[in-house]
This record gives C-alpha cells, structure tokens and sequence, in this order.
C-alpha cells in the first residue's frame, strides 16, 4: 500500500504565497496527474512530496507515515525528470544499476532488478551503450528503468515527456499507462498538456494559482466542470465561451441570451444569480450542430478551416474570440461560408460571476 495524504500544505517563496492550503488524498496504486498552466505550483507540489522543497506548514503524509522531517532517500520514492539526467561516462546498465549500488545491494540483485527493468521497458539490447547513442525516446525509458529497479512505494514524474516529438509522446504515454498496470505501482505524474492528463489519469487535479481548482475523474472533469477555468482549461480545443445575461430562470432552468438575436433555455440554476445577471455560456465544439435543426441556432461566416482528416474544425466570426465547431471529417465547408449553428441545451452550461457552473 502506498496511499499519499496531503493536509493543508503551503509553500512561500520570500512573501510569494506559491502553494495554498492544497489538501488531496492519492489512493494506493492510483495514476493521479497534476495538470495546469505554468506556474501554477504542480511541479513544487510533486517537489514536496519528494522531500526536495520545505513544507512551510501542513502535512504530507506516504503510509500513514509524516513525511515531512524524511530526508528524500528516506521516503521508498522515485522520481523522473524532465531532463533524463543520465550519466553520459556510464552504459545504461550502470545508469540503471547506480542507486542500487549506492545501496549496497548485491552484485547477483542489481543484475536481476536491472535485467527485470529493462525487459518491461523494451531496453534489455541497449544496456552496453552509452546515452549518446540512443534516442531521446530510448533515454527517457533508461530514466524511468533506473526508477523501477529501486522498486520505490511511490512513482513521480515531473513533466517527462516535454523533450520528445508528437508522435513519441503519444507511444510514451501508451508505455506509461501499461507500466503502471504492471507495476501496479502509486504514479504521480505533472504535465502542463491536458491530453496527457485526460489520457493517463485515474484522478486529475487541476491546479490555479496554487490552489486545486477541481480534482475527479477525466471524463467527470470534462463533462461537469466546476468553474470557468476548468472548462477552458479541460479540453482541446477547449470549451467555447460566450458573455450573456439571464433574462429569466426557474426551478427548470435559465433563459439566456444568444447573441442578440434569439434565446436559449439552459437546464441549469444558479442560487446566485438571478434575471439581469451577467453569466458565460460554455458549449464544447463537438456539441454545437452545423447546419442542422435546432430551436436555438445562430447564422456566421467561417474564416478557418483546420482539417485533421477524423474531423474537421471550423472557426466563425464572433465578438471576442472566435466560435469553434467541429463537424465531420469530410466536410465541405469553406472559408467564406455562411453556416448556422445550433445549441443543444443539455450540454451546454452556464458559469456565474464568480465563474463558478451552474447546477
């Protein structure tokens, strides 16, 4: 069992407030990611878990065990870097074999635990090589076998795939997924890229200016955000927001304005708001309906067509930002092209002032 329990942790920085009160519960052999944009305070949260950053107050706790006075090498966890931080003088099996022989464990383990690392990993032909001859893919798996080999209670990961090209991001992901299956193992990973969170997670934490700003499950997230930041944050592209009023709610729903020109009626209230009020209307791109009956509907000109062959995405004249819509593959639809778009009410929603979403 590796559970992680986090209480009340802050961090400062001189008089900079980076973390802020974060309180978060990591289940036993869970892949949880923490995802948000830079500077939100993901990677030192992943630091203090690792004993490489101060816990100025609160708890944080592997086991049922306070962590918070451990030196890192104390703490039964592994972490993998953004940069592979490999050994150039040293073949892969030494790079793998080094924190074991810092242990001091036996010359016949650091073999068995090495050769066991590099098989899960697809590396057992590379370990006579050096760094310098292998990819930067190859890389990474050498940094994450030299984790596996100490067989550590806790995995982290601090942005490990930000130096590899598209299409080797999306094969790492794949590994990364099946070696936690196998390991049945507690990950921890911190991305700034939603896909990777949406794709990997158990759990996902979104962080904002140093405080969880929503943590659940991916599709739970991406369905029912529980703010504006979220619902911009969750998603690619992400949720299209349009500024309206309330011009009338009930125990149903709340009628918004659309654009000036008709209305629609959400199936969300708010306690907060109330008719006149000023709320965001947020709609994702693959549930607003080109060219097709609704009771809602809104008539613009394309002026970009992104065609990514399994769909097609369409951006239309708006006040502010653009209005984003995906429709199929193969559509024919071009730029200067007048379309009407519908709104389908049940999976719209609607975010007060406060940017917090309606229920």
């Amino acid at each position: 069992m590796s559970e992680i329990n986090i209480k009340k942790i802050n961090k400062y920085y001189g008089s900079n407030h980076i973390i802020k009160d974060v309180s978060l519960d990591i289940k036993s052999q869970s892949f949880t990611v923490l995802v948000g944009p830079s500077g939100c305070g993901k990677s030192t949260i992943l630091r203090m878990i690792a004993g490489l950053e101060d816990i100025n107050s609160g708890t944080i706790a592997i086991d049922g065990t306070v962590v918070n006075d451990l030196a890192p090498k104390q703490r039964n966890i592994a972490m993998v870097f953004q940069s592979y931080a490999l050994y150039p003088h040293m073949t892969v099996f030494n790079n793998m074999a080094f924190g074991l022989k810092l242990e001091k464990r036996s010359k016949d383990e650091i073999e068995e635990r090495v050769h066991e690392a590099a098989k899960i990993l697809q590396i057992e032909d590379y370990l006579q090589r050096k760094p310098k001859q292998l990819s930067g893919g190859q890389r990474q798996r050498v940094a994450i076998g030299r984790a596996i080999t100490r067989k550590p209670k806790v995995f982290l990961f601090d942005e490990p795939l930000s130096n590899l090209d598209a299409a080797l991001r999306v094969q790492m992901r794949v590994e990364l997924a099946k070696l936690h299956d196998q390991l049945d193992a507690t990950m921890i990973y911190v991305t700034h890229d939603q896909t990777e969170a949406m794709t990997m997670a158990d759990e996902i934490v979104v962080l904002d200016q140093g405080i969880i700003s929503q943590s659940g499950g991916p599709m739970q997230l991406y369905n029912n955000p529980s703010n504006l930041f979220v619902g911009g944050f969750i998603g690619s592209p992400k949720m299209n927001f349009i500024n309206t009023k309330i011009l009338s709610s009930n125990s149903k729903g709340t009628k918004v304005d659309l654009f000036g020109s008709s209305d629609i009626v959400i199936p969300k209230t708010s306690k907060t708001s109330s008719s006149g009020d000023q709320v965001t209307l947020g709609v994702r791109p693959e549930h607003l309906l080109v060219n097709k009956k609704s009771s809602s509907s809104w008539e613009s000109k394309v002026f970009v067509v992104e065609k990514l062959g399994s769909g097609t995405f369409l951006y239309l004249e708006k006040e502010g930002e653009p209005l984003v819509v995906e429709t199929e593959g193969d559509s024919k639809i071009k730029v200067g092209d007048s379309v009407k778009v519908g709104f389908d009410p049940d999976k719209c929603h609607l975010f007060d002032s406060s940017n917090n979403s309606f229920t």
